[in-house]
């Protein structure tokens, strides 16, 4: 797995949506894996995305841990090379992410 997208989710279901349309056509270059952590939102976001998006993981916790734990959550499990941590309300470009990981393979 070359690339493990991580975004922590709190009641944005619909800029979420537009953000992980933008992450899967951004990421058709290479491997790569997509974790949300939703932190307890009351906004059926999970219930929502979960079948919309079924190769994304999706981690729904019970009560909101905050920002910083819930990407850690993910991090631990996720297998990337290379680990992007990104908020809910980014639309990519179709070639960001490409450009950055041939650009990290480049300076290893």
């Amino acid at each position: 797995m070359k690339l493990s997208v991580i975004i922590v989710s709190y009641n944005v279901r619909y800029f979420l949506e537009q953000c992980l349309r933008s992450v899967e056509r951004a990421s058709t270059d290479f491997d790569s894996e997509i974790w949300v952590v939703d932190n307890a939102s009351t906004d059926g976001s999970v219930d929502y995305l979960q079948p919309r998006f079924p190769d994304v993981h999706f981690i729904a916790n019970k009560e909101n841990h905050g920002f910083s734990k819930a990407n850690n959550q993910a991090i631990r499990q996720s297998t990337g090379e290379y680990v992007l941590l990104l908020n809910p309300d980014t639309i990519l470009g179709e070639d960001v992410l490409s450009t950055c990981v041939n650009f990290f393979d480049q300076k290893e």
